[in-house]
């Protein structure tokens, strides 16, 4: 088989799976989907931003809590 064979099904193969897209559950998805408002995108924003604060305050207590704790501990066990 030569090489322009291979490329020849191997472009076969992506056509044929592309075509499926638009059969199945995915392809529901995209005919439902559209471009959001400004006002949805807006709030949208605000909801990731507040999350990622949020998840970076926890994230810096737990490592406050890492540095401060282990000289507290021994401390109080006299180690």
């Amino acid at each position: 088989m030569s090489f322009i064979d291979k490329v020849w099904q191997t472009q076969q193969r992506l056509e044929e799976r592309f075509k499926r897209i638009g059969r199945g559950q995915y392809g529901r998805v995209l005919r439902l989907a559209r471009k959001p408002t400004s006002d949805e995108f807006v709030k949208s924003s605000w909801v990731v931003g507040i999350g990622i604060g949020i998840v970076g305050a926890i994230g810096f207590v737990v490592y406050f809590i890492w540095l401060k704790a282990p000289p507290i501990i021994s401390d109080l066990l006299g180690i």
